[in-house]
């Protein structure tokens, strides 16, 4: 993993399993009352970093595209709630506060938001935003810290492990 400072970390992900790879490893590090930004076009591997987030924090069974439903939740472990959110179909950032997702924001919650751009100004601040675009057969990614916790995830994601 690349970059230049604490604020980003960047690289390659070569197939799919690399982009499960990166999900779980941001899920061993954002703690719960997280929100990240996933950016890229339909294909890029939204869904698939948050199945591997999810993999990551314990959740065994389907994770679907919430392109259809505007949000998927799922309960990876006990005190812990996720909810991915895909507002590609939102028209007008009062559609958020219309739907009544602030309420989904909390303290025992993370929070992906796929085109977070459709509800801008509505939404809470990212923590992370991961923005992903296709590379030949694999990814270019791109992680961003928009807060002290973000900067203390990447922190410790680009950070190698003392060797003793």
């Amino acid at each position: 993993m690349g970059g230049d400072d604490n604020s980003v970390v960047d690289g390659y992900l070569k197939d799919e399993q690399a982009t499960l790879a990166l999900g779980a490893t941001v899920a061993r590090h954002l703690p719960s009352g997280g929100v990240i930004y996933l950016l890229g076009d339909l294909g890029a591997g939204k869904t698939t970093f948050t199945r591997g987030l999810l993999n990551g924090l314990g959740h065994i069974g389907r994770v679907k595209s919430p392109t259809y439903t505007l949000v998927e939740t799922y309960t990876p472990t006990p005190v812990l709630t996720l909810h991915h959110f895909d507002l590609y179909r939102f028209g007008d950032p009062m559609e958020w506060e219309d739907a009544g997702f602030r309420d989904y924001f909390g303290p025992d919650t993370l929070c992906i938001v796929e085109w977070p751009e459709k509800a801008a100004g509505a939404l809470p601040p990212a923590d992370l935003t991961l923005q992903l675009t296709v590379e030949g057969t694999g990814r270019h990614y791109c992680l961003t810290a928009g807060t002290p916790t973000g900067t203390a995830c990447l922190r410790t994601i680009s950070t190698p492990p003392a060797v003793g």
